[in-house]
């Protein structure tokens, strides 16, 4: 970022998180360069990863479509300008009504339900329907983000194929996609191929597909050496792959993907204030203005989150666990090597655009915290922080 986060600390006050346009642009565009090849190719943010209104207007100046979850996703699409054909929907465990009501929207359905897709077959057999396809393939590695394999509670299994499609010779519904999601920090790319020829071979059970939808999950690096999926061998390889199967198809598709921690991971930052120095018999606390109210990845997944100390980025380095100021144990890091801390430094989150702001709560009635765009070099509030008024607005006080 070419921008100094303390000025915006000071200006806006911390916790905080801030975003950079300039990397999400530069992720995106490095994405469709390394599909280049692909004569049709549809990039679908995914809104779960940072639901910003003001970052979707930014996916749709880029010419993105949007990945949504939930009708409320749907409707922060349409807020910020999106057409309803640029939007495809990706419940999972919803009721049917809400699927009858992103519907009448008019925005790309996808089902992974054989009960639920039967049921709204046989109720609207004319609207276009795309279908996830679980292919047991478990290409990311960690069970907790991986959904691709045998027991994950998304998609239709590829062992349900051919009732799968009695569903669709009876209702006559029409299935114009096909889609699978085998889950998060895919490094191995030919386990990714392998899990596509899967999704090739059901492919060809349906005659009139328009698109082919092979979810994400690429990694990003979360530390200086880290690896992350190279996704120009993937763009090269299956985008070739994609074409020769277009040819066998009999004609074009559109490759579609669904990446939202690709897009804006690094171009997040979560800034936090040193609240105290705590020196124990064994270890150094660096106890901040925050905890997992506001980023509950490290304890959730035990995502490790680079921590730079940018009140004092050439100090001597120390060992410290930093530590919230949540009642529980809310560790971001233990004994991790940061430049000498003081009380009322800033420390930066790197990696923090992704799932971070959109899992955060209310835990212990704290504030969530602002949001900032740093775009065309100014920055720009687009979160004001939450205040007491926010934290009572929906609760009704009753006379005792």
């Amino acid at each position: 970022m070419s921008l100094d986060l303390l000025s915006i600390v000071e200006e806006f006050g911390s916790p905080v998180y801030v975003y950079d346009a300039d990397k999400i642009a530069y992720q995106y565009n490095r994405l469709t360069s390394a599909f280049k090849n692909v004569h049709q190719l549809r990039l679908n943010y995914a809104v779960k990863a940072l639901s910003n209104i003001s970052v979707l207007k930014l996916f749709k100046q880029l010419g993105s479509g949007l990945d949504t979850v939930s009708i409320q996703e749907v409707e922060l699409g349409l807020r910020a300008g999106f057409d309803p054909e640029q939007i495809i929907f990706t419940p999972n465990g919803v009721s049917l009504e809400e699927i009858e009501k992103v519907s009448a929207k008019g925005v790309q359905i996808n089902i992974d339900n054989l009960s639920v897709l039967e049921q709204f077959g046989s109720k609207y057999p004319d609207v276009p329907v795309c279908v996830r396809i679980n292919p047991h393939v478990m290409a990311g590695g960690n069970t907790n983000i991986s959904v691709g394999h045998i027991d994950s509670k998304f998609g239709i299994s590829i062992h349900q194929i051919p009732h799968l499609l009695r569903i669709v010779e009876n209702t006559s519904m029409h299935i114009n996609g096909i889609h699978m999601h085998t889950g998060s920090d895919i490094l191995d790319i030919d386990v990714f191929l392998y899990a596509s020829e899967i999704l090739f071979e059901t492919a060809k059970n349906f005659k009139n597909l328009e698109f082919i939808d092979f979810g994400s999950g690429f990694k990003v690096p979360y530390k200086a050496n880290d690896i992350e999926t190279n996704v120009e061998e993937l763009g090269e390889k299956l985008g070739e792959r994609f074409n020769e199967f277009c040819q066998e198809y009999g004609g074009e598709l559109t490759l579609t993907f669904e990446p939202g921690k690709f897009m804006v991971s690094e171009a997040g930052q979560f800034l936090v204030k040193v609240n105290s120095v705590k020196q124990t018999t064994s270890t150094v606390f660096a106890q901040v203005d925050s905890g997992f109210n506001h980023l509950i990845r490290p304890m959730m997944y035990g995502s490790q989150h680079e921590i730079v100390n940018i009140s004092n980025p050439h100090g001597k380095e120390r060992f410290y666990s930093v530590v919230g100021y949540i009642c529980e144990t809310d560790t971001f890091a233990n004994n991790r090597r940061i430049a000498e801390i003081k009380e009322g430094d800033i420390l930066s989150f790197k990696n923090a655009g992704a799932y971070c702001f959109t899992m955060a709560s209310n835990y212990n009635s704290r504030y969530r915290p602002a949001e900032v765009l740093w775009y065309n070099n100014q920055s720009y509030l687009i979160r004001a922080r939450e205040t007491f008024d926010d934290i009572i607005r929906n609760q009704i006080e009753i006379s005792l």
